[in-house]
């Protein structure tokens, strides 16, 4: 293999651009040359091709966002517009391609590889942590921190003026940004589409913790977790306290990404690499027990999510 290119695809994530450096210069380093793809599947149908080098990656591993930019590409589901893609890269002699997102960007380098035959490679970059195969993606250590960090600031507040908050994060329907983040930031109650609320038991905590002279609380809550107003509504009319809400929305993809996924960034770029080096093709990276490892892309995507309900425990009996 000569010539691999790379893409970015879906939301954006912290850690793709150290995903993207890490490539290029590894590839490189073993004499491939690689290009870029700007804006994902959509790119590869408009001609969006360059060469990078060690240069076009230089100070863009502690940004965040992705430099090659990202766009959805409704189109891709067809398979006229699969064999325009891959006709493109043939034209440029490109011999692999390593996609960068989540589940939807699986799906179309599975596509592509199995209906036009390009060898293709994933790397997760998602910050909602959603994918069965792997016990980390990229950008989910770094949204987490960022909840965190709302988290300090809301509570700052809410002592000043004895309310309780709740806090909307991102993650579609996996509670991981929810949980990780209500466990790290020491908050009292965590809603994640895989623990429906319990008003009522919710409720008479609230009250108790009000006669025990704890004032303000912290509320969790995942975005596919359910009707965020009608949860405030009922808590409400069962204990007469108005619940604060914060959505912190897009924020959570932006900035910096942490040292963790720089790190894991790195590792999964690497290996992404030597899949296709190795010949290998409809392939996707993961970390298991901080091992870096390739799957199938069907058997990955095929996996049940399966949320840590021994840390939700945790983090319950922490709260109280």
């Amino acid at each position: 293999m000569k010539k691999i290119a790379i893409l970015t695809s879906g939301g954006d994530a912290p850690g793709m651009n150290a995903a993207i450096r890490a490539c290029v210069r590894y590839a490189i380093a073993k004499d491939v040359d690689v290009f870029g793809v700007e804006r994902g599947w959509q790119g590869l149908l408009d001609n969006k091709i360059s060469v990078m080098n060690s240069r076009s990656v230089s100070d863009i591993v502690h940004k965040g966002g992705t430099i090659l930019k990202t766009a959805r590409c409704p189109e891709f589901l067809k398979v006229e517009y699969q064999q325009k893609a891959a006709d493109t890269l043939s034209a440029y002699g490109i011999d692999g391609l390593i996609v960068i997102g989540g589940d939807g960007t699986f799906r179309g380098a599975k596509d592509i590889s199995d209906n036009c035959g390009i060898n293709v490679c994933g790397i997760p970059g998602t910050i909602d942590n959603d994918l069965a195969y792997t016990d980390f993606t990229i950008g989910f250590d770094t949204a987490v921190n960022t909840v965190l960090d709302a988290m300090n600031n809301l509570r700052d507040t809410m002592g000043s003026h004895d309310r309780v908050s709740l806090l909307e994060v991102m993650g579609r329907k996996c509670g991981d940004i929810a949980l990780y983040a209500a466990l790290a930031g020491g908050a009292e109650f965590c809603i994640t589409p895989e623990h429906p609320v319990d008003i009522e038991q919710m409720s008479k905590t609230l009250l108790k913790s009000r006669l025990r002279g704890k004032t303000s609380n912290m509320i969790v809550f995942a975005e596919g977790a359910g009707d965020r107003e009608e949860i405030c509504r009922q808590i409400k009319e069962k204990t007469g306290i108005s619940v604060k809400t914060t959505t912190l929305g897009y924020v959570q993809r932006g900035g910096a990404p942490s040292m963790v996924d720089r790190v894991l960034a790195a590792r999964m770029a690497v290996r992404a690499v030597d899949v296709l080096l190795e010949g290998k093709t409809n392939r996707v990276v993961g970390v298991n027990n901080n091992v870096i490892n390739d799957f199938d892309i069907s058997e990955a995507l095929a996996m049940p999510r399966e949320f840590d309900s021994e840390l939700y425990k945790v983090m319950n009996i922490l709260a109280r």
